[in-house]
C-alpha cells in the first residue's frame, strides 16, 4: 500500500499553519505504518483536542476524535476491547501533560499496549499561544509576556518514572530517525511513547524570536545530541535524542486475558468438583 493511500485526501490541503512541524510528524507516522505493512483496518488512531489532534481527521484509519485530555482513556478502552488492533494516540501538550497528564501516568504504569506520539511544540498553538506544561522556563507566550516562571516537564523522564517500557525522543529535523522510532514504538509490546520536538513558528517561534520554521528546525539540529554523546558533558543544555527506554515487561491486556483464563479454569474445576459430589 502506498503512503498516500493512508490519507483522507478529500480533507486536503491541511489547515495547519505554514511551517508547523505536525505535518512532518504525521508523514513520519504513516511511513512507519507503511514499513510495518499494516492494513488500514488494523490501526486505530485516537486523538483529543488541539493542533496535533487534526492527525486523526487526515488519516484513513479507524479514528476517534475524543475529549480534551482523554485520548489515552479512550485508547485504553479500544485496546481492551480489540486487543489485536494497533492503537496509536497522537497528542500535544494539553492532551498529554496538562488535563491528560494523569491518564499518561497510569497508561504508562499499567504498561498497556498503546503508542503515544507526543508532538512537543512548547506552546498551546490552537487556542492562541498560551504557555503550557512544556513551555521552557523564561520562555514567552500570550499568558506569560515577560517569560514563564513555571518549569516544564521532561516528558521522557516522566514516562520512564511512570513505568513506560519504551520511551524515545527525536525532532522534526531528524525525520528518518523519527520514522524508525515510531516504527519500533508501534512494534513494541507495551506502553510506548515517542516525544517529537515540533516547531510552532506562528506562536512559540514568533514570541520567542526564534525565527521562521527553518530556523527553528536548525535549532533542533544544533541543540540536540544522540543518546550517550560526550557533548552532553560539555553542554548539559543540549537535549538528548534516541531510544531512552526499551524493556520487556508484562503487558496489561495480556495479563488481563491470562487472569480471565485462570479464573475460568478455577471455575470449571469448582463446577466439576460440585458435580462429582
Amino acid at each position: 500500500m502506498a503512503v498516500k493511500d493512508y490519507l483522507r485526501q478529500r480533507f486536503f490541503p491541511q489547515i495547519w499553519c505554514a511551517g508547523c512541524g505536525h505535518g512532518i510528524v504525521m508523514g513520519g507516522m504513516i511511513r512507519a505504518i507503511e514499513q510495518l505493512g499494516l492494513d488500514k483496518n488494523e490501526v486505530v488512531l485516537v486523538s483529543g483536542i488541539g493542533c496535533s489532534s487534526r492527525v486523526a481527521g487526515y488519516l484513513d484509519f479507524h479514528t476517534m476524535h475524543t475529549l480534551h485530555g482523554r485520548a489515552l482513556a479512550f485508547a485504553s478502552g479500544v485496546k481492551l476491547g480489540r486487543p489485536h488492533l494497533k492503537v496509536i494516540a497522537p497528542m500535544g501538550d494539553g492532551d498529554a501533560l496538562a488535563i491528560g497528564g494523569n491518564h499518561l501516568i497510569h497508561a504508562a504504569r499499567r504498561n498497556i499496549d498503546v503508542t503515544a506520539i507526543i508532538m512537543n511544540n512548547s506552546i498551546y498553538g490552537m487556542t492562541g499561544g498560551q504557555t503550557s506544561p512544556l513551555t521552557p522556563f523564561t520562555k514567552r507566550g500570550t499568558t506569560a509576556v515577560f517569560g514563564t516562571i513555571d518549569h516544564c516537564f521532561d516528558i521522557a523522564q516522566l514516562a520512564k518514572g511512570a513505568g513506560a517500557s519504551f520511551v524515545a525522543r527525536t525532532t522534526t529535523y531528524h525525520a528518518k530517525e523519527m520514522i524508525k522510532m515510531i516504527h519500533d514504538a508501534i512494534n513494541h509490546k507495551g506502553f510506548s511513547l515517542v516525544e517529537v520536538m515540533s516547531q510552532c513558528p506562528t506562536y512559540y517561534g514568533r514570541k520567542n524570536d526564534l525565527g521562521a520554521a527553518v530556523d527553528m528546525m536548525k535549532g533542533f539540529r544544533d541543540g540536540t545530541v544522540r543518546k550517550g554523546s560526550k557533548k552532553l558533558e560539555e553542554h548539559p543544555e543540549f537535549v538528548e535524542r534516541g531510544v531512552l527506554v526499551n524493556e520487556a515487561r508484562p503487558e496489561y491486556v495480556s495479563s488481563y486475558m491470562d487472569l480471565i483464563e485462570k479464573l475460568r479454569g478455577e471455575r470449571e474445576n469448582l463446577e466439576q468438583g460440585a458435580a462429582s459430589r
